[in-house]
């Protein structure tokens, strides 16, 4: 369960979004993501569906080890289904005990299934396509404006990116800590819910520990290295736009008009 989290990944390839300005995916993602908000239909869920298994394709990146992140946070998606399914309102559909389930409720919990698994997969693909460098150097270009109202945007930037990259780096370190607690006798998957958390308290004081230390460590070598923040320093390889991210901005443009036009006219 561990590996299959697939956020926070960088998945090498020679595709053309991996070749896109990092900020012009950061848009992208951004707009997807109201794009899900706006949509309440079928026919804009399917215009959201076309646009997002294409850039799956463009990505190059193998469907499978995308889909395989999903399986981290099926209990949540459940949770937050089951949720929309009984605490709806509207016309009754089926009566379980004190329990029942609305017309309404379907629709909504069915919207937000396919609205949480977009919004994992949409950014899932970003991160799998932009390295944490590329990622950090397009937040803060696009975050420049806010230091008029004195916003650390280089601080922010550098933390968002150290915490992504810190995302497979505790996820190994977790992974090596469930065998070695295995090979002691420890038991992570048998019990009930209650047995489980408690049985995960040999794992999480190990975890804290290396995550502290591994803090301390990169706070050190930052220190040694003389780094102060983000004035006054200059990039080896600065953003450019080019012709393919003009091309990429247009594709959102038209996506989106889509989008608003799909929730307009209504289902097909």
């Amino acid at each position: 369960m561990i590996r299959e989290i697939t956020l926070g990944q960088y998945y090498q390839a020679d595709s053309l979004l991996h070749k896109l300005d990092p900020r012009t995916k950061l848009v992208g993602t951004l707009t997807f993501i109201i794009s899900l908000f706006l949509a309440k239909n079928v026919t804009a869920y399917a215009v959201a569906t076309v646009f997002l298994v294409l850039m799956i394709g463009l990505s190059r990146v193998p469907i499978s080890f995308i889909v395989k992140g999903m399986r981290a946070v099926v209990m949540i998606m459940m949770i937050t289904v089951l949720f929309n399914l009984f605490l709806t309102p509207g016309i009754t559909a089926v009566k379980i005990w004190r329990f029942q389930i609305t017309y309404e409720g379907i629709r909504s919990a069915a919207y937000m299934a396919i609205r949480l698994t977009y919004l994992i997969l949409g950014s899932s693909l970003m991160t799998l396509t932009t390295t944490p460098n590329n990622l950090t150097d397009g937040m803060e270009s696009l975050m420049k404006p806010l230091r008029v109202f004195k916003v650390p945007v280089h601080e922010i930037a550098m933390m968002m990116s150290i915490a992504l990259r810190f995302i497979p780096i505790l996820l190994e370190e977790t992974d090596k800590i469930m065998k070695a607690q295995q090979a002691r006798g420890a038991d992570f998957e048998s019990g009930g819910l209650i047995k489980r958390a408690k049985n995960l308290v040999p794992l999480l004081v190990p975890l804290f520990v290396s995550a502290f230390r591994r803090a301390n460590d990169l706070a050190m070598a930052m220190e040694a290295r003389c780094y102060h923040g983000g004035e006054g320093r200059t990039k080896m390889k600065p953003l450019i736009y080019r012709k393919r991210d003009g091309a990429a901005y247009a594709v959102l443009v038209i996506y989106l008009a889509l989008i608003v036009t799909a929730q307009k006219l209504g289902p097909l």
